[in-house]
């Protein structure tokens, strides 16, 4: 872990912004995209940089902007991993969000999520907030050699109905789905099942695979001759080095997964959930446009 002072921590613009509090990731998940080599890291990924004074820049950022809007986390970097417990940055930068009355949306693999479940709660009263959990595989053992550094897939919908008892949205991420490994009826039907039960918002799926590419790809075939012997070679005689792996089950699994969010009232066309945690009720932002 090294610490930066970083020149801002704000991203994006038009009413949508995001920021990455942490740059790296301790949780070790044997897929993670972020490891590519074309977000050039010049440190090692677990070597976590700490931008020390995110709290500050927020602030900074968040007091001139006159138009409430939603603050999105973790898209790049998991804000609840092992170092928050004892810097607890991404506590302080929604405590910020909170006072001056915007929304979050959090991206998270972690229970950790749960110290900040009532400052969560106060932001959702006051704007909006929203949680988002990502779930690969419903078989815990097979959780803990895919994500070997976080929390398992049945303490994540643990926190998922912690989240429904106090009313605060919840948004999936199911993906990625690794072809022929995870890439079964079964376990996308009880990760589905689980879903419904915790009373999800909405699930995020581009398709049932996972994308490949420079420095991730490495790490994750790697991570394969250790965990599932043979497998790299699958993968190489079927996928070569395209960007793109579908699980060779794809369309099915994506018709049963498009029939029962529908079934269940769940949004999953990507673009609905994305519009529903970038965006705060119009009459929120009318208000404070109002009160300014």
């Amino acid at each position: 872990m090294h610490f930066v002072d970083a020149k801002g921590i704000l991203t994006g613009g038009k009413g949508r912004y995001g920021m990455n509090i942490y740059r790296g990731c301790s949780h070790g998940c044997i897929y993670c995209d972020s490891r590519s080599r074309c977000y050039q890291f010049t440190h090692a990924f677990e070597d976590i940089e700490v931008k020390q004074n995110a709290p500050e820049l927020l602030e900074q950022a968040l007091r001139s902007k006159r138009q409430k809007c939603m603050i999105g986390t973790g898209s790049m970097s998991d804000p609840y991993m092992h170092c928050e417990e004892d810097l607890g940055l991404t506590r302080k930068c929604l405590e910020i969000i909170c006072r001056y009355g915007f929304g979050a949306a959090v991206q998270t693999k972690s229970d950790r999520i749960l110290r900040d479940i009532g400052l969560l709660e106060e932001i959702n009263r006051k704007a909006k907030c929203v949680v988002q959990m990502t779930l690969t595989t419903y078989d815990d053992t097979l959780c803990r050699i895919i994500e070997p550094n976080v929390c398992d897939t049945r303490r994540r919908i643990e926190v998922l109905e912690a989240m429904r008892e106090r009313n605060i949205p919840t948004v999936v991420w199911l993906t990625p789905i690794l072809p022929f490994i995870n890439d079964t009826e079964e376990n996308i039907q009880a990760i589905l099942d689980a879903c419904a039960q915790v009373q999800v918002k909405g699930i995020v799926c581009f398709d049932m695979g996972l994308t490949l590419r420079e420095g991730d790809r490495e790490y994750f075939y790697a991570a394969l001759d250790r965990h599932f012997p043979g497998v790299k070679e699958k993968y190489i005689r079927t996928y070569g080095n395209a960007y793109e792996v579908p699980s060779p089950h794809s369309v099915e699994l994506m018709a049963l997964f498009r029939s029962f969010c529908r079934d269940h009232g769940i949004l999953y066309r990507p673009e609905e959930c994305f519009d529903y945690m970038q965006t705060l009720p119009d009459k929120y932002r009318q208000m404070t446009l109002w009160e300014e």
